[in-house]
């Protein structure tokens, strides 16, 4: 059975906020001082930013362009 669109939209939220979670639990057990070049590090904060942006795609109402013409 194929599932329904709004069921696929709700499993991406849920993995999509586990990994956040995930990424904020390594990012906040990372050993200290963090220097600005540390690839590991920045890598984790891009990887946040990803999936923030991803949760937030999916939680926004789409903008549809509709002609006003007859």
């Amino acid at each position: 059975m194929i599932p329904d669109i709004s069921e696929c939209i709700t499993l991406a939220k849920v993995e999509l906020q586990a990994a956040r979670q995930q990424i904020a639990a390594e990012i906040s057990g990372y050993p200290t001082p963090i220097s600005g070049c540390d690839a590991q590090f920045n890598h984790l904060l891009a990887q946040r930013q990803k999936v923030s942006a991803a949760l937030q795609a999916l939680e926004s109402e789409p903008h549809i362009p509709t002609s006003r013409e007859p």
